[in-house]
């Protein structure tokens, strides 16, 4: 598999996994909520990966502001992942936080589209090696 089909491929089911996982958190719906969050964030590493590799065949540095703006969003989405995590694990024993358990998720998301983007924009003002 090539990096660009890797990272397409994977960006893409992990993208539908944090839909379902979205879903089925609103639902309370743990059967379905559990598996896909724990898929999700394992896909993501996977999209990671094959991210690393993509950037070998880009001068991520021609894009200017691009490049170090989406490594410092990059690397505090991954981290800011373990947030909802905790939380998460917070309201399986207390169910009164799943409102900021949900909040939480939520803004994990946002940052998760936010990265997306500007890795997006980074490649594409990047020159080809």
């Amino acid at each position: 598999m090539t990096a660009l089909l890797g990272f397409l491929v994977f960006l893409a089911v992990t993208l539908v996994l944090l839909g379902v996982a979205v879903v089925s958190g609103r639902a309370a719906k743990r059967i379905v909520h559990l598996p896909c969050v724990a898929s999700a964030v394992l896909c993501l590493l996977v999209t990671i990966y094959f991210a690393e590799q993509l950037g070998e065949s880009y001068d991520l540095e021609a894009s200017g502001w691009m490049y170090p703006l989406h490594l410092f969003l990059a690397k505090s989405t991954t981290v800011l992942y373990l947030a909802p995590i905790c939380t998460g694990i917070h309201t399986l024993r207390h169910p009164t936080t799943r409102k900021l358990h949900g909040r939480v998720a939520w803004s994990v998301l946002v940052m998760t589209v936010l990265t997306a983007v500007t890795g997006t924009l980074m490649v594409y003002m990047s020159e080809p090696l």
